[in-house]
């Protein structure tokens, strides 16, 4: 076995996305690629820290958890965050967004201004629109008007996201209707800050950024990462931490590289595609889900 890094995540740019690996290494991602690795064997997975700094004690986490954090790293890292709202005297300007992740899935949400639509790959957004820019306090009131007044959700679990971008409209405009109707409806509304600057609606839509339209619909999804456990595919898609892999006789299984922080990775030894960790079919928990109702 080749020699073991580090994951700690995934990032995206205009370049596009790449694996960031402990010291600072990066892996540029590319459709074609092949994404090849095993878990080194007799491993740990361990606290990946807080706020850039390593975790104290180098706490064993959970393999199915996707923030591969210790309680007392994520209680650090959560306090120090914008999205928690305790930081109220950041000076820098923040956009406020409206995001579309498939059909009746809309959120709004706040962004430094500097980050342009990183954060909008980062969460997997099929299609967005600013609605506007200013202080911090003044974007926050905003969402929290526009999240009242239009009655969507400031946050969306991610397996919500994974669930309906295998089913998602054809044309750009059908995708960008949701988010061009609430649009309208937010511009009408009282009360917006008089420090926030009202942008136009131009939806942007990331299907071709992610490779959503040519590629096929993912049958499942990786649960967790083992000890000597392997996954090898070639990428055909990625979405905000996903990566769409396509194996030989299996079809296109998601691996959420959240999943993948906190392991030692080693170079694949494998000559062909596999996954011998757990995969949970969607089939089966579309079906689950509705038996409920």
């Amino acid at each position: 076995m080749g020699r073991a890094w580090t994951c700690t995540g995934m990032r995206w740019s205009a370049a596009g996305p790449a694996l960031v690996w402990d010291g600072g290494r990066s892996s540029a991602l590319a459709w074609g690629k092949r994404v090849a690795f095993e878990v080194v064997e007799g491993g740990v997975r361990r606290c990946g820290g807080a706020r850039g700094n390593p975790c104290a004690v180098r706490a064993a986490v959970s393999g199915r958890s996707t923030g591969a954090r210790c309680e007392e790293c994520a209680r650090l890292d959560r306090a120090h965050s914008v999205a928690a709202d305790t930081i109220a005297d950041d000076p820098r300007p923040y956009h406020v967004y409206l995001a579309w992740f498939g059909p009746g899935m809309v959120k709004v949400g706040i962004t430094a201004l500097e980050r342009g639509s990183a954060r909008l790959l980062e969460q997997g957004a099929v299609c967005f629109s600013w609605l506007g820019h200013g202080p911090l306090m003044a974007a926050r009131r905003t969402e929290e008007l526009l999240r009242a007044a239009l009655r969507v959700p400031d946050r969306i679990p991610y397996a919500e996201k994974r669930a309906v971008r295998a089913a998602l409209p054809e044309t750009a405009d059908e995708r960008a209707a949701e988010i061009r109707e609430l649009y309208a409806r937010a511009v009408v509304l009282d009360a917006w800050p008089d420090s926030l600057v009202r942008e136009p609606c131009q939806v942007a839509d990331h299907t071709e950024v992610f490779g959503l339209a040519r590629a096929d619909a993912p049958v499942g999804d990786v649960v967790e990462l083992v000890p000597g456990g392997s996954v090898s595919g070639e990428l055909v898609a990625a979405a905000g931490p996903d990566l769409h892999l396509s194996v030989a006789g299996r079809g296109v299984v998601v691996l959420d590289t959240r999943l993948m922080t906190g392991w030692e990775l080693a170079p694949s030894r494998a000559d062909r595609d596999e996954i011998s960790v757990r995969v949970r079919e969607f089939r089966k928990a579309r079906e689950e889900q509705e038996g409920l109702f």
